[in-house]
């Protein structure tokens, strides 16, 4: 069977692409574990930093979601799997409107019609957030019965495509599971246009001996989950079985509830287990980023996951060891 990840030149389109490749194999149209054999990473723009490795078959596939044709033209097997993962992320929604419904909710749809001329019941995962929620009654903790009230363009592009996944599955079109993202952590690399970028570059900023610049009070907390499980999640929702599922077909996943504070501690705390010397953190508010960062929830309840085989998350100092083995020069 055809892997398609959509967004696959970013760090978890190409993380979940590595995983793929050493599992070789996903439950495809048969409602058995098919041998996968063509991996295609679709996005405008591939970094130097992504690798094939061990992919077999790997294609990086340069292309815009917003081109109708482009989108179809990757979809030309009736044996696929799409995890569809591009969209314009949050700081960037605010910024450009007319964009944001282009990529986030043009771009969706025409994934889905392609998927919905094809023979079958094809499979799909969407990565969705919990940028999704907000709003004055939201509570701490959301779970996949608290309404759905974002304050941002980018949320509210993500529950249209939530409800587009339920009503193309409702009607037969395809076989859709949408994944309700924390913010995860530790990303590689520079930080990204993101409102919740902070959240990685605490982290990746001190342990590559560079300053972090915090633009958020330390006291706020936020639901964050490590890279692996991301990537874990992703695929066990697209093996659940579907009578499994039912209407709803979105999934929040668990995460850890950390303050800055509490991070940075255990971040300390692993950098003198592995005997490095971090960079510092400087205090540096932005009351935009924080105003944003003010209307997602602090935690999340991910039982329904948990039910169809996503993993329990590991500790925050777990997420921090297997980034300074997975990016970083220091050994363990």
């Amino acid at each position: 069977m055809k892997v398609l990840i959509t967004g696959g030149g970013g760090f978890i389109g190409s993380q979940l692409a590595k995983r793929l490749g050493e599992k070789g194999s996903l439950i495809g149209p048969s409602g058995e574990q098919e041998k996968i054999d063509s991996i295609v990473l679709f996005d405008s723009h591939f970094s130097p930093a992504i690798q094939q490795g061990n992919v077999p078959d790997l294609t990086l596939l340069s292309g815009d979601l917003t081109d109708r044709d482009s989108v179809f033209s990757s979809i030309d097997r009736d044996d696929i799997a799409v995890f569809h993962l591009a969209a314009m992320v949050s700081g960037e929604c605010e910024q450009r409107f007319d964009d944001a419904l282009a990529v986030n909710l043009d771009g969706t749809r025409h994934v889905l019609e392609a998927l919905r001329e094809r023979s079958g019941i094809p499979r799909i995962v969407f990565a969705s957030s919990v940028g999704s929620y907000g709003g004055e009654d939201m509570p701490d903790t959301v779970g996949d019965l608290t309404k759905q009230t974002p304050r941002t363009t980018y949320g509210m592009s993500k529950v249209i495509g939530e409800l587009m996944i339920n009503d193309y599955s409702r009607k037969g079109f395809l076989d859709g599971r949408s994944a309700r993202l924390p913010t995860i952590i530790i990303r590689p690399g520079a930080p990204n246009a993101a409102a919740s970028s902070w959240a990685s570059g605490m982290f990746r900023e001190p342990l590559n001996g560079e300053t972090c610049y915090l633009p958020v009070h330390r006291d706020q907390c936020h639901p964050m989950l490590g890279y692996r499980d991301v990537v874990e999640s992703f695929i066990a929702l697209h093996d659940a079985d579907p009578q499994l599922i039912g209407s709803d077909r979105a999934f929040g996943l668990p995460s850890h509830r950390i303050s800055v504070a509490e991070g940075l501690t255990m971040l300390e705390q692993v950098a003198e287990e592995r005997q490095i010397s971090p960079g510092i953190v400087v205090d540096d508010f932005d009351p935009v980023i924080q105003a944003i960062v003010d209307t997602w929830p602090t935690a999340t309840d991910g039982s329904r996951a948990l039910k169809l085989g996503v993993p329990e998350p590991k500790s925050v100092k777990d997420i921090i060891r297997d980034y300074i083995d997975d990016f970083t020069s220091y050994t363990s």
